[in-house]
């Protein structure tokens, strides 16, 4: 007898969880209310520009790998990765610039040039690095953590390894350079955290980036996606876009369906939700649990994003595929965007140019652009209907007196997302941009689960939820939700 399963959310998140459910024989219909899969993952195509909306950096794709394989497929004939090298070139407000990545030998020689007695200090942080990725990407991010005796059992791990620290403290432990400390603690802002409080077991990205690697794939992630989707169809999985869930249907304690913008009813026998988990509980469900609420409402969430797409009429060859381009201030102005909600004149930048790459993303002697911008979430009083343009302004202008000179004459095609967008476009609550801070207190056990709390038959997957944000992240939440399904006989 079939069975069938429901997937609120085309993230990648709600894609992997697909194929995995699929893969064990149910019968999936993934619903979102984007126009093409991806969640977040959107293609924005402008006057020959091509622009990824979302993820951009693609990091352990075994990941990916194993969702073809489910199927006796290969990933190589979906989509193509090609190693970018180097993985990240950071601008520092002197002019200095620093590349990271490539080979352990490219990085040493860099850290050489800069500071050549934090040498021996970085290859520590590598080996610091790997012992928190043993236990907390391979013990921990796959395993569900529905049971606090799960998380009592590592504890005793977690506090040997520091993870009472943040990244920043990790990090200065090992590295006496400013610049350098910059760079090295940058990571968390990638998936929504603040490094000064961001717990170290996300110091385990160090070790992650070293063993495999930063890639691209070519198209972009769209590209990706598009491969994924389909496979999907290949598999029998149906899908609606441009359609949006409005209510979780549950009956007896039980998830049984959705019901839709439109009123319909759609019945399952497990639903899957990729949606924010912030606003699973406080809009999805009619009568969530207390606690889950109360859950919700204490949770701090990530910063938002401001995010700026433009071409350009001539091309930059001396730009870097990916740029993490540092304001003035660094403690001071993630200060402002975490604790304080306020938007200052300052601002930090990260610069994806894929064109470095793939030519195909611009018409012939042209340049696609995506420049990054962590800002507050909607809990700030900034109103971006009125400031977003101005504010695009200033980073233009910042980018055109430093790194693309000539900028403000050589742009076109421009357009921008804030956080409002990002609370409209995927109901993500505040606007944030990666739903929950990967704070220590909202981590594992702490973080809302993939097993939903208090309805059964209704599983979590995504940013939000164990083990995080980022895709190595979203694509692990969707193994674990695997690892708790019956397959189907």
């Amino acid at each position: 007898m079939s069975k069938k399963v429901i997937v609120i959310g085309a993230g990648f998140g709600g894609l992997a969880a697909a194929l995995r459910a699929r893969a064990k024989g149910y019968e999936v219909l993934v619903i979102d209310r984007c126009p093409q899969l991806g969640g977040r993952a959107q293609v924005f195509e402008r006057g020959g520009f091509r622009h990824d909306a979302g993820p951009t950096v693609i990091t352990a794709s075994f990941l990916f790998e194993e969702l073809f394989a489910l199927f006796g497929k290969q990933l190589e004939n979906y989509a193509e990765l090609v190693a970018v090298s180097p993985w990240y070139r950071f601008r520092f407000p002197d002019g200095t610039s620093f590349n990271y990545g490539g080979t352990l030998q490219e990085t040493l020689a860099e850290i050489d040039r800069i500071s050549p007695g934090d040498r021996t200090g970085y290859l520590n942080l590598l080996e610091e690095s790997k012992a928190i990725f043993a236990v907390g990407f391979e013990q921990l991010a796959a395993k569900s953590f529905d049971q606090i005796g799960t998380m009592i059992a590592l504890l005793p791990q977690l506090v040997r390894l520091g993870g009472y620290r943040s990244v920043w403290q990790f990090v200065c432990r090992h590295i006496r350079h400013p610049w350098l400390r910059r760079a090295f603690s940058v990571s968390p802002l990638l998936v929504g955290g603040n490094p000064f409080s961001t717990t170290s077991i996300y110091s385990l990205i160090h070790y992650l980036e070293q063993r495999w690697g930063i890639q691209f794939a070519m198209g972009g992630t769209g590209t990706l996606v598009a491969g994924i989707g389909r496979l999907m169809e290949e598999v029998g999985i149906d899908v609606r876009l441009n359609t949006t869930v409005t209510e979780i249907l549950v009956e007896g304690g039980a998830a049984i369906g959705v019901e839709l913008a439109t009123k319909q009813r759609l019945l399952a026998d497990l639903v899957i939700s990729d949606a924010d988990p912030l606003f699973l509980y406080s809009g999805l469900l009619r009568r969530p649990p207390l606690f889950t609420r109360l859950k919700a409402r204490a949770a701090k969430r990530s910063m938002g994003l401001f995010v700026l797409y433009f071409g350009t009429t001539r091309q930059y060859p001396e730009i870097a595929h990916h740029t993490i381009w540092f304001g003035d201030t660094y403690r001071e102005l993630l200060h402002d965007i975490f604790n304080r909600f306020h938007l200052g004149k300052d601002f930090s930048l990260y610069i994806h140019r894929p064109t470095a790459t793939d030519p195909t993303f611009a018409p012939a002697g042209c340049d696609s652009w995506y420049v990054l911008a962590p800002v507050p979430n909607l809990r700030s009083v900034a109103n971006w209907e009125h400031i977003a343009d101005a504010y695009g302004d200033s980073i233009v202008k910042a980018l055109g007196e430093t790194m693309l000179p000539g900028l403000e004459e050589r742009i076109v095609e421009r357009f921008h997302m804030t956080p409002r967008d990002f609370e409209q476009r995927y109901l993500s609550v505040d606007g944030a941009g990666f739903s929950l801070a990967p704070v220590l207190h909202q981590s594992a056990w702490f973080r809302f689960h993939n097993r939903a709390e208090g309805v059964s038959n209704l599983y979590l997957v995504g940013a939000g939820t164990h083990p995080g944000a980022g895709l190595p992240g979203v694509l692990t939440s969707a193994k674990i939700v695997d690892d708790m399904l019956p397959r189907v006989a």
